[in-house]
């Protein structure tokens, strides 16, 4: 029987890739009944517009591989005007499934908004929970569909899949919890790869990851970079979302530099190449619920690592992780310049790596033991 998978997802199929992308890739590496639509966030026309970008519908079904599609629906109405505006998404993205031949397919869901699509469709579903969007800042009106959407799919999923020990505990429910955390796929990071020619000739201190409100200090960044100037550069490699235009200019005027999102396969360069490796995180609810796959990608480069004592990071101060130095946002500036200083000669040798770091293709295993079970009939009406 062909194992059928629509994921919900929380993000695009892009050249920026994040967990859900890597988990799918190996899925399909290890099953080759395996089929997965891959759902992607709305396109959002009266949004973008109100933004100043230029407006556009969504890219409908689109074949992305031998197994792999993906179906980028359109958000027609604000949720404000069209309060049936998810159940039209759910409708839409049953009908998508339904071209591929997926009639009765397991569902995925990463976006608390698919709630509607497991109402709509009854499919056997887990819930993957990659955030707790439910302690980040938003409006009061998005914090009350989140909840409502939230504690509907933890009712009504097979099973709860969650990335960090603080979700564990925070999602514990009527559904059975499984934590699996991020991965990284250790021989392509440790695999030596040429320096960017984008990256300055200083020696750099570079974060890799997406710039957001929720979890970035962009004030830190600022005064870390003023801290360096004189014996290195701050770099930022990533999408930057969410911020003012008076803080992206900030952080320039700061001496960052921006050099935007970059294509998964060259993420290694970047992080083999850097002075040190930064992780100038806000410490928040928000932030404990994370599991931050650079946390595996910054390990597997063996490079030095200054970080804020959030989750994924301040527990090497009880470990033998000697690459990580974990302080706290006073004395960050301080000790990204002093690692920093400390290789104004050159590279040093990577790290050893660790024993312990998860690779993709594992973490995919258990996600694949997890997609079984919920599949399987349900023992008793729920």
């Amino acid at each position: 029987m062909t194992t059928d998978v629509v994921l919900l997802s929380l993000e695009a199929w892009d050249d920026h890739w994040r967990r859900n992308q890597y988990l799918v890739t190996e899925l399909l590496r290890a099953d080759p009944r395996a089929r997965v639509l891959f759902v992607e966030p709305p396109a959002d026309p009266v949004h973008e517009a109100r933004r100043g970008f230029r407006p556009r519908s969504g890219r409908g079904l689109q074949r992305l591989a031998d197994r792999l599609w993906r179906y980028e629906p359109t958000k027609l109405l604000p949720r404000r005007v069209d309060r049936r505006t998810d159940e039209r998404l759910a409708t839409h993205t049953a009908r998508a499934a339904h071209r591929l031949g997926m009639h009765a397919p397991v569902l995925w869901v990463n976006d608390p908004a698919g709630a509607a699509v497991v109402a709509a469709t009854g499919w056997p579903a887990l819930y993957d929970v990659t955030d707790d969007w439910l302690v980040a800042e938003r409006t009061d009106d998005e914090l009350q569909r989140l909840r409502r959407d939230e504690e509907y799919l933890l009712a009504h999923c097979r099973e709860v899949v969650v990335c960090s020990p603080g979700l564990a505990r925070s999602k514990a429910g009527r559904a059975p919890v499984t934590l699996i955390s991020n991965g990284v796929d250790v021989e392509r990071y440790r695999r030596p790869a040429p320096r960017p020619s984008d990256l300055p000739v200083a020696p750099t201190a570079l974060y890799l990851g997406t710039v957001h409100r929720d979890r970035f200090d962009v004030d830190l960044l600022r005064a870390t970079a003023h801290a360096v100037a004189g014996t290195g550069r701050v770099v930022v490699v990533g999408p930057v979302l969410d911020l003012t235009p008076t803080q992206v200019r900030g952080l320039r005027a700061s001496g960052v530099l921006l050099l935007g999102r970059r294509p998964w396969h060259a993420v290694p360069g970047y992080l083999q190449h850097a002075g040190v490796l930064l992780v100038p995180h806000l410490v928040n609810d928000f932030t404990e619920s994370l599991d931050p796959i650079k946390a595996y990608e910054y390990r597997a480069v063996g490079r030095p690592v200054v970080a804020t004592p959030v989750a994924g990071f301040r527990d090497a101060r009880d470990t033998r992780d000697t690459a990580v130095t974990v302080v706290d946002g006073a004395r960050f500036p301080e000790a990204v310049r002093r690692a920093l200083a400390d290789r104004a000669g050159g590279l040093d040798a990577p790290a050893e790596l660790p024993a312990d770091v998860p690779t993709w293709a594992g973490q995919a295993r258990l996600m694949a033991a997890v997609l079984t079970r919920v599949r399987r009939p349900a023992t008793t009406p729920r």
